[in-house]
C-alpha cells in the first residue's frame, strides 16, 4: 500500500481547508489535502465575503481579485408590497475601521476557485476524489487511510490531521466529539436567478411579509439574483422533494411583486441548524469550519468563520512543526475560536429569528418597525461601527485567552487580544506593513528616539520570528490607542495583539516569546 509522510493531513477542500491550506503555504509546512468530490463546488453555496477575510486575502495578494470578481453590498431596500418602504447604504459603512468598509458579495465557488488557484501557483494540489476510510493517532503522528477515485487505498502519515469536512464530518464522528444544539423547524430555499422586474440592480432587496422575509442578493451579472426564503409552517416536504415551480410560487405569494424569473442557474432546499463541538480537537486531530460549528446564515457569517478558524491554527500549528513554539499553545486554538463558535450561534439566531421567526411579536415588529427604522438607527455612528465590527468580524476579540498580555495595556483605550486598529500611516493601511507571516514588533514613536541599535538586536535574535517596524504616532493613531508617549506593540502573525507596553525596548519581547509562546 503506497504510503506518503506530510507534516498535515487536511482533510475536505472547501474553503476552511484550501484557506488552511493556502496558510500553509505562506509558513512553509508540508501538507496533504484531500477531497471527496471531483473539484471546487459548482454551486455557488455561500455569497458573502466579510471585511476580515478580505484582509487574510490581502495577505495572500488574492483581495484584489475577489473585489473585482464581487459585488459590494450597497443599498438595501425593505419592500412591502411591492412598494418601497425605505432604503439605507451600506456601502460604506465601516469607513475608517478596515480597508474593505462593506461586505462582498463573491460565491463561495469563486472563493474556492480563488483558494485553490494559489494552491496550484505555489506548486500544490488537492487530492480530489480521495475519500478518508479511517484514521489513528499516537502520541507522536497520525495515521490516515484513504481511497482514491480508482478504489485503491493509501496511508498518509503526518505529525496532525484537520479535519474540515463538513457538518457531517467523519472526523469528528471519530473522534467521539459531541455536536449540540438545534433546527429550525421550518424548510428555506435559496436560488440563483436572473429576474426581470421594475427594481434596479444596484441593491439587495429584502421584502417584509408576515411571517418571515424574503431577500434577493445583487450578483455579479445582469439581473442576476440570490433569493433567500422560507416556506411557511407546516410545509411536510423533505429537503430535496421540492421543485423549483414551488420555490418561485411561493417567492410570488411572499414579495407581492410582478416578477419575472427568466432562468433558473442552481437552486437548493434546507434545513437550518445551529450547532458547535464541546471542543476544537482531540489529541492531534483538530476541527475547523462547518465540523466544528454551523449557524444560521443571519449575517453572512458561516463561510468566514471557517477561514477565520484555518487562520487561527495555521500559524500555531506551523510555530510548533518549525520548534518556533511550545505544543502548548494549540491549547489556545481552542480557548479562542470555540468561545467565538458559541457567541456566533447566540447572535446569529437572534438575528435569523428577527427575519424569519413566525412569533407574533416578532411578525409586528418586522412589518411594522424594523423597516422605517433602519434608516435612523443607521445614521448614528457608533451604531454603524458597532454594526460594521459584528458583521464584518473585525470586533472579535482574544482578550481572555492566555496569549493575550494585559500587564502593560492597562493605560490603552485598544488591548492585548484585540485585532491591530485599522488605519493610514503615510497615506497607506498600517496593514501593507504586516503581510510577512511572522510576529510583527511596532515601535509608535514621536521621531525623538533612535531604535537602530533594537532593529540591529531584532535582526540578530529573532530574524526568524519578528519583523520590525518604526511607526509615526500620529495624533490620528494616538488617539486611537489612548497614547500621548511612544509604545510598542507586539502583534501575533495573525494580527492580533500579543502585549502593548509603553517600553519600549525588548524586555518585553523576550518574556512574551519565551513564557506565552514557549520559545526555546
Amino acid at each position: 500500500m503506497e504510503k506518503i509522510k506530510a507534516d498535515v493531513v487536511i482533510v475536505g477542500a472547501g474553503p476552511t481547508g484550501l484557506s488552511l491550506a493556502c496558510q500553509f503555504i505562506r509558513y512553509g509546512v508540508d501538507f496533504v489535502i484531500v477531497e471527496k468530490n471531483e473539484g471546487v463546488t459548482p454551486y455557488s453555496k455561500a455569497i458573502g465575503v466579510q471585511a476580515r477575510t478580505l484582509e487574510i486575502y490581502e495577505q495572500l495578494g488574492l483581495a484584489e481579485r475577489a473585489t473585482t470578481e464581487g459585488a459590494i453590498t450597497g443599498k438595501v431596500r425593505m419592500l412591502e408590497g411591492g412598494e418601497v418602504l425605505g432604503e439605507v447604504n451600506l456601502s460604506n459603512i465601516g469607513e475608517g475601521l478596515s480597508a474593505y468598509p462593506y461586505m462582498l458579495l463573491l460565491e463561495q465557488s469563486k472563493n474556492e476557485r480563488l483558494l485553490y488557484e494559489y494552491l496550484q501557483s505555489h506548486g500544490q494540489e488537492v487530492l480530489w476524489q480521495t475519500e478518508l476510510e479511517n484514521f489513528s493517532q499516537t502520541e507522536t503522528n497520525v495515521t490516515a487511510q484513504v481511497k482514491n477515485a480508482s478504489g485503491a487505498s493509501q496511508i498518509i502519515e503526518g505529525k496532525y490531521l484537520v479535519g474540515c469536512d463538513g457538518p457531517k464530518s467523519p472526523v469528528r464522528h471519530a473522534l467521539g466529539l459531541s455536536f449540540e444544539g438545534s433546527t429550525f423547524e421550518r424548510l428555506f430555499y435559496v436560488a440563483d436567478v436572473q429576474i426581470d422586474w421594475k427594481f434596479s440592480h444596484d441593491a439587495l432587496h429584502g421584502c417584509l411579509a408576515r411571517n418571515s422575509v424574503v431577500a434577493f442578493f445583487p450578483m455579479k451579472g445582469k439581473n442576476s439574483y440570490r433569493i433567500v426564503g422560507a416556506f411557511p409552517e407546516g410545509f411536510d416536504k423533505d429537503e430535496g422533494e421540492v421543485l423549483f415551480e414551488e420555490i418561485e410560487r411561493r417567492i410570488r405569494e411572499e414579495a407581492e411583486i410582478a416578477l419575472d424569473i427568466t432562468h433558473v442557474n442552481w437552486f437548493s432546499t434546507y434545513r437550518v441548524h445551529t450547532r458547535h463541538v464541546n471542543k476544537f480537537s482531540e489529541g492531534r486531530c483538530f476541527l475547523a469550519g462547518d465540523s466544528a460549528h454551523i449557524h444560521t446564515p443571519a449575517g453572512g457569517q458561516g463561510m468566514n468563520t471557517g477561514i477565520q478558524d484555518a487562520y487561527n491554527l495555521a500559524w500555531k500549528m506551523a510555530y510548533v512543526l518549525k520548534g518556533f513554539a511550545g505544543e502548548r499553545i494549540l491549547d489556545t486554538y481552542n480557548e479562542e475560536r470555540l468561545p467565538n463558535a458559541k457567541r456566533l450561534t447566540e447572535t446569529t439566531d437572534r438575528m435569523f429569528n428577527i427575519a424569519a421567526g413566525s412569533d407574533w411579536l416578532l411578525n409586528l415588529i418586522r412589518t411594522t418597525v424594523l423597516s422605517p427604522m433602519a434608516k435612523f438607527i443607521l445614521s448614528f455612528d457608533l451604531v454603524k461601527e458597532r454594526f460594521f465590527r459584528l458583521i464584518s468580524q473585525i470586533g472579535i476579540n482574544y482578550h481572555d485567552g492566555s496569549l493575550s498580555d494585559h500587564g502593560g495595556d492597562g493605560e490603552f483605550d485598544v488591548k492585548a487580544g484585540d485585532r491591530m486598529p485599522y488605519s493610514l500611516v503615510d497615506g497607506k493601511s498600517i496593514y501593507d506593513a504586516l503581510r510577512e507571516p511572522k510576529f510583527h514588533l511596532l515601535t509608535f514613536t514621536d521621531g525623538k528616539g533612535d531604535y537602530q541599535t533594537m532593529r540591529g538586536e531584532i535582526e540578530t535574535e529573532f530574524a526568524h520570528l519578528v519583523d520590525y517596524q518604526v511607526v509615526p504616532l500620529y495624533p490620528h493613531v494616538a488617539e486611537m490607542f489612548g497614547a500621548t508617549k511612544p509604545f510598542n506593540v507586539l502583534l501575533r502573525p495573525d494580527n492580533y495583539i500579543g502585549f502593548m507596553s509603553q517600553e519600549t525596548g525588548l524586555s518585553g519581547l523576550r518574556v512574551y516569546l519565551n513564557k506565552v509562546i514557549g520559545c526555546p
